[in-house]
């Protein structure tokens, strides 16, 4: 795959799978709907009492996972932050309109953004024996 089909295979899914775990233990899957950023990093928006911020601090170490409908799939490897930036929330809030009916506004004290600084992707369509691995998802 290239590094742009795997950019646009995450766009377009839009849903993917975070994956967190707190010290070591049981990982935690949750259906997300991530933004992609213009340096290849995702920004999740999460309701403040949710368990997923803690788990953040405990171990950064998150991973997504992304499928289409023809079974194409991206990985994506990184270390998460608690953010307060209110650009970056800004940009998650605009972008993303179902965040319309949890949150009245990037400033709602209820809204946590978690950042995800990309390590690495790794992404595969049927068609291949083995996965493409991309150190960036910054569109060129």
């Amino acid at each position: 795959m290239e590094k742009q089909e795997v950019i646009d295979l995450i766009k377009d899914t839009q849903y993917g799978c975070l994956a967190t775990s707190e010290n070591g233990g049981q990982p935690k899957n949750r259906p997300m709907m991530p933004y992609l950023d213009d340096d290849g990093n995702l920004l999740l928006a999460v309701l403040s009492t949710s368990r997923t911020i803690d788990q953040v601090k405990k171990n950064p170490k998150v991973e997504m996972c992304y499928i289409d409908r023809k079974m194409w799939y991206a990985r994506v490897t990184g270390q998460a932050a608690i953010s307060e930036d209110l650009d970056k929330k800004s940009t998650v809030f605009n972008n993303i309109p179902m965040l319309r009916q949890y949150f009245s506004g990037p400033e709602d004290p209820n809204l946590v953004l978690i950042e995800i600084k990309t390590i690495s992707a790794e992404a595969m369509n049927p068609h291949q024996q083995q996965p493409d691995i991309f150190t960036d998802l910054k569109e060129t």
